[in-house]
């Protein structure tokens, strides 16, 4: 019920969003309208491609593999040596913790250089500097055009500890809101109906 309750409150600031930034004619109203309250529980995560730094050999790669394999919400781990990449395919309906994959690297002895996630989206609405649900995550776009996205859609992580440090101060002009430097909510996030110090995951297309 809380979840469902959430879902409402961002699909009406989304709406009051539309209407405040363009001026829309009836018909478009009624297109926003059938998107906002689309069915959204298709939504979810459904791969990920991380790189991780500080491998020196193969032995390192198997490492990591190993511990990422341990997750109960990933089905398969293919790792690429050469670039020290993981690529994972996550079991379908799992709720997906994005957080417990990078602990998964640093448990190995490593860490994580980049992280990009394959979303499964059904006509949601995507709004810059904005908050969204998706497979039970809350998710805050930056840098991007408003739109609406249907079907397979990739993202990248922007949070501390998945990208640099330089790029994480570089990024940090895309938003002006407090959870961006923690990735928790604080009161900016309030009016999202988000749970203050819940977790939110920063990201951009």
């Amino acid at each position: 019920m809380l979840q469902k309750g959430r879902r409402e409150q961002k699909r009406t600031l989304l709406l009051q969003y539309v209407i405040t930034k363009k001026q829309l004619s009836m018909k478009q109203l009624i297109v926003v309208f059938v998107v906002l309250f689309a069915n959204t529980l298709n939504a979810q995560i459904t791969k990920a491609t991380l790189q991780a730094s500080g491998l020196t050999c193969s032995m390192c790669s198997n490492a990591i593999y190993k511990s990422l394999k341990s997750v109960d919400f990933v089905e398969k781990v293919e790792a690429n040596i050469k670039n020290s990449s993981f690529d994972i395919t996550f079991k379908p309906g799992s709720k997906v913790e994005i957080d417990l994959l990078k602990e998964k690297v640093e448990d190995a002895g490593f860490f994580v250089a980049s992280f990009t996630a394959i979303v499964s989206l059904d006509k949601t609405l995507l709004s810059n500097d904005t908050h969204v649900d998706i497979g039970g995550s809350t998710f805050h776009f930056l840098n991007i055009k408003d739109h609406v996205a249907n079907g397979a859609l990739t993202i990248k992580i922007l949070d501390k500890g998945y990208v640099t440090a330089k790029a994480f101060k570089q990024n940090s002009k895309f938003t002006t809101m407090e959870c961006y430097k923690t990735g928790k909510a604080s009161a900016c996030c309030a009016k999202g109906g988000l749970a203050e110090g819940s977790r939110i995951y920063h990201v951009t297309i």
